[in-house]
């Protein structure tokens, strides 16, 4: 039996009958033109059976797990392969009762409250809580809205939360993993590009967090860019022969710490040689804005929404020129007599520790981040940049109630093994090292 499609419901009895927010309801009418219900001539909307069947159709999907915006992309690929996605479908009876999953939004409902309970389910390792939670928000919301106010504040608050020790590392890479997921869905749900530029966004090599990045390659794809993303870690090389196999027309290169920030300064290097556009960002650069100057490429700014002011700035031509930074000479050959003498300093470091009992793993931990950061701090010329780097080791310290002592001694012998090996040379990192003991 076939559905009709004459409008013979108002808007109210299809609330009813579906459960839908009015809200809701004309988001989806107006951002994916479903359902289609015809006017009035006083402009009210009259809904057909079919039209009630598509709305239940789409809150089905939800339930599954789907965003409202992948559930009308499937809807859409049925009817594009000539498949009636409602074919064979048995009409419901028309009644107030509630036949399919509904999406029950509270009064007063907004992105914070969405947020709230989003971590408090992620806290909680329930997935579908968490999903649940999605899935309401992309029907209230733009898809923009929902990942920066609840994916992306989510993310930097259980963040917070970690590093206050008030959350585990477990609760942490499980909320990641859903936003993750959620992001890659949509990005494989958004539009075939309607703009003839080309983008390639990755993070930096070194750079493991890649959540910045699949963020901005999802809102540049849904201003219609075509945008290729690369990932984590992107080897130079690769960005090399991804560039040039492409010739894209802007690069996009994303540093959270210190030493992915050093490895980008090295690639935007090669880019700027072959004169192709490079941009850059990450949390790095809002916490030591004066690594800005060192990087042959144009600051995306400090949040998500500058950053796409700025690539549509670049792409239509209107960019300032940057004044580069270089590091000394003093720098240059320090970070040369560092990295040359790096297995032998971390040697005795490790000889200087025993006596003092420093926990093993903490001690390998710290000689690999310290000596990773130093050397990043040299190439980009201050070694006031590990300042910041060190703050959070303090802090993770205290937060897991190891002694103050431990970093005092490790810091001590740090600088006796950096004097015995590289005494002449190493001026930047015993001025540093002294006023961390």
């Amino acid at each position: 039996m076939s559905l009709s499609k004459n409008p013979a419901y108002n808007l109210k009895a299809v609330l009813q009958e579906t459960n839908i927010a009015a809200d809701t309801l004309r988001a989806w009418e107006r951002r994916y033109g479903l359902p289609m219900p015809q006017r009035t001539t006083g402009g009210h909307r009259h809904y057909s059976q079919y039209d009630i069947e598509t709305i239940k159709w789409l809150l089905a999907r939800q339930a599954e797990g789907l965003s409202i915006s992948r559930a009308v992309d499937l809807w859409n690929e049925h009817h594009a392969s000539g498949t009636d996605p409602l074919a064979g479908f048995a009409p419901s009876t028309f009644s107030a009762a509630q036949t399919t999953p509904a999406i029950y939004i509270a009064p007063g409902m907004n992105l914070d409250s969405l947020r709230a309970q989003w971590i408090a389910a992620c806290m909680q390792f329930s997935e579908s809580n968490s999903e649940q939670v999605l899935n309401q928000a992309f029907s209230m919301f733009p898809v923009e809205s929902v990942c920066m106010e609840i994916l992306q504040k989510g993310m930097a608050e259980i963040g917070n939360l970690w590093y206050e020790n008030k959350s585990s590392v477990q609760q942490e890479h499980f909320a990641s993993g859903l936003a993750m997921r959620r992001l890659d869905s949509l990005l494989s749900a958004s539009p075939a590009p309607s703009r003839n530029q080309t983008v390639i966004v990755g993070c930096a090599p070194n750079e493991w967090h890649t959540f910045t990045a699949l963020l901005l390659s999802l809102l540049l794809r849904r201003r219609g860019l075509n945008v290729i993303y690369l990932g984590a870690n992107v080897p130079t090389d690769y960005f090399e022969e991804t560039v040039s196999t492409i010739k894209g027309n802007l690069v996009v290169l994303i540093a959270q710490t210190l030493t992915s920030a050093a490895a980008l300064q090295l690639a935007a290097f090669i880019f700027a040689k072959q004169h192709l556009p490079v941009s850059f960002g990450g949390r790095i650069f809002n916490t030591r804005p004066d690594l800005v100057d060192t990087i042959p490429g144009h600051f995306l700014g400090s949040s998500v929404d500058s950053s796409l002011e700025e690539i549509e700035k670049i792409l239509k031509g209107k960019v300032k020129a940057y004044n580069l930074k270089t590091a000394s000479q003093e720098y240059r050959a320090a970070h040369q007599a560092f990295i040359s003498n790096r297995t032998h300093i971390e040697s005795t470091i490790t000889e200087l520790a025993q006596p003092f009992s420093i926990n093993p793993i903490g001690l390998n931990i710290g000689i690999q981040f310290l000596g990773d950061s130093i050397s990043a701090a040299l190439q980009l010329g201050d070694m006031e940049h590990v300042n910041d780097e060190m703050e959070w080791v303090k802090i993770l310290i205290k937060s897991h109630e190891r002694p103050p002592e431990e970093l005092a001694y490790f810091m001590e012998i740090y600088s006796q093994a950096v004097d015995k090996h590289i005494n002449n040379q190493g001026e930047p990192i015993r001025a540093w090292l002294k006023t961390q003991t």
